[in-house]
């Protein structure tokens, strides 16, 4: 029993560094700090640690802690997780996945400060973040045995919301693409009123930034149309299963604020707490939905 708790205090702890990892990586790219520590890594400046802080110094330093230490704490969980729930199917695929995707994204970040990336390259670093985070979140659900709260192998789910499932939760990931394109871009600002580029002209954007801000504009809404059709659908079939019922309901809550929150970036200009907000949003939404998945790994199939 007491092992059984220090690995689940030991899980939160690492989840909640995921957190900060993606926040942190959102900061840096946002306070545009990614060359603070110019073009040396580990190192920064050519010093183990900087003597001279400026806000990009402090910023991408940190960020490099922050992963560094988090990295080590993922490191222990995979192998205490695997060794102490080796028995429990995912556990060790979500292991494994939780180090892959965090080594990955921090190898992206240190070609990008050596050697510089496209930013069509770099916009996968957070997405590549993204499902590092949720694999550890899955596996720290696993080690709380929420499945078992929620009687995930008595669930049963239908063929529509099994694919609708399945079809948002991968197309989830490009709107986060499309997002962090847009940063990576500096498309922020080139479309400045809120829902169009430009209120009351219907023209198709007139050039690659415009484009690339409208094509996460229109991807963000595809997807709080998709969500809040499936959260429908859960409300009507789905209330005899709280876990899919208000899991849908809570997708819905969270997809919503991720738009308010999008607008909110464009008409303060990019606020960096609004941008940091959506990026949180999305990521906490990206999470549910690998939940969902695993709940329906688990389920039966139901007829409608």
């Amino acid at each position: 029993m007491q092992q059984s708790k220090y690995l689940k205090w030991f899980a939160v702890a690492s989840t909640i560094g995921m957190l900060l990892i993606l926040l942190g990586g959102a900061l840096v790219t946002k306070t545009e700090s990614g060359m603070g520590c110019g073009r040396h890594w580990p190192g920064c400046n050519g010093e183990l640690i900087p003597d001279k802080i400026t806000t990009e110094v402090l910023i991408e330093f940190s960020h490099r802690v922050v992963t560094g230490s988090v990295g080590f704490l993922i490191l222990i969980l995979s192998v205490w997780s695997w060794k102490a729930m080796g028995h429990i199917r995912e556990t060790k695929f979500l292991a494994f996945m939780a180090m892959f995707f965090l080594i990955l994204q921090a190898l992206i970040g240190a070609a990008q400060v050596l050697w510089g990336q496209g930013d069509f390259i770099l916009a996968l670093h957070f997405g590549i973040s993204l499902l590092s985070f949720a694999s550890v979140l899955l596996l720290t659900l696993l080690i709380f045995e929420v499945d078992r709260k929620f009687d995930a192998d008595k669930l049963r789910i239908g063929k529509k919301l099994k694919w609708h499932t399945i079809g948002v939760a991968l197309y989830s990931y490009v709107v986060v693409y499309t997002g962090a394109l847009v940063r990576h871009t500096d498309s922020g600002l080139i479309c400045a009123e809120w829902p169009m580029c430009r209120n009351g002209d219907f023209s198709l954007p007139m050039n690659l930034y415009e484009w690339v801000q409208m094509g996460h504009r229109a991807a963000a809404g595809l997807i709080f149309i998709w969500i809040a059709t499936i959260a429908w659908h859960a409300f009507k079939h789905y209330k005899d299963q709280r876990v899919l019922y208000y899991g849908w309901i809570i997708a819905f809550a969270i997809v919503s604020l991720q738009v308010i929150a999008g607008m909110l970036v464009v008409l303060t200009k990019l606020n960096l707490y609004f941008a940091l907000v959506h990026s949180l949003l999305i990521t906490l939404l990206f999470g549910l939905l690998c939940y969902m998945i695993l709940l329906l790994s688990r389920s039966r199939t139901k007829k409608q």
